[in-house]
């Protein structure tokens, strides 16, 4: 399919962006970036997005396609003749939609984790590892979580590669320890173009999150 208008709002920390920008860039796919400021969101953000009012958001020949996961599959839909994202088997492409859904618990546990304060760091922290091995033991010993090919439950997860440094400095752990081998996923998947031009640098995101905290006063 020849590309056409594609402009994505964004914001440039955001995990649930770097799922998009990944997708379109694995697929080829050309596009327009704006940069939002989620302080003061811009009015073309509230139109596009009304009843969430979040990024990302893809607008796609002057029509929105909101929240992250919804817009990687439609991604894949609608780019069908390059690579394909989620398998085309019924039930490996239910289990990759399944776990992409649970990856939503694991960034919660991380943001409670970073945005949290000292008291209930242990428990936070025991949430977010068991979560991170929960996924460790679905990827196994296979290159991705889709074998021999990046798919959708990697672009799932994708954000984490640049938030684990985050979570490891606020929950005082050591992620290549605790489930070393998503940090062998994330090495493999930093390798790919589309991923390391697309994915922030964790120490960048780390100051952001330093930042935030600041702001809302936790100490």
């Amino acid at each position: 399919m020849a590309n056409t208008e594609v402009i994505l709002l964004d914001f440039w920390p955001s995990m649930y962006g770097m799922r998009v920008r990944v997708a379109l860039a694995d697929k080829g796919v050309k596009f327009e970036y704006k940069e939002e400021n989620m302080a003061e969101k811009s009015s073309v953000l509230l139109e596009m997005n009304p009843v969430y009012k979040k990024i990302p958001v893809l607008i796609h020949n002057g029509k929105p396609i909101c929240e992250s996961l919804n817009v990687v599959r439609y991604i894949d839909e609608v780019w069908k003749d390059n690579v394909t994202l989620l398998p085309t088997d019924p039930y490996e492409k239910y289990k990759a939609l399944f776990w992409a859904d649970y990856v939503e618990k694991v960034f919660d546990s991380g943001r409670k984790l970073w945005m949290g304060k000292g008291e209930e760091k242990h428990t936070r922290k025991e949430n977010y590892i068991e979560s991170l091995r929960m996924l460790e033991g679905i990827l196994g010993d296979k290159l991705y979580f889709g074998g021999e090919n990046f798919g959708y439950l990697d672009i799932s997860l994708i954000g984490i590669c640049s938030w684990y440094y985050t979570y490891e400095k606020f929950g005082e752990f050591n992620t290549e320890i605790e489930t070393p081998k998503i940090i062998a996923w994330m090495k493999r998947c930093m390798k790919r173009e589309s991923v390391s031009k697309y994915v922030v640098e964790p120490l960048k995101v780390y100051d952001f999150a330093l930042q935030i905290r600041k702001h809302y006063g936790i100490e």
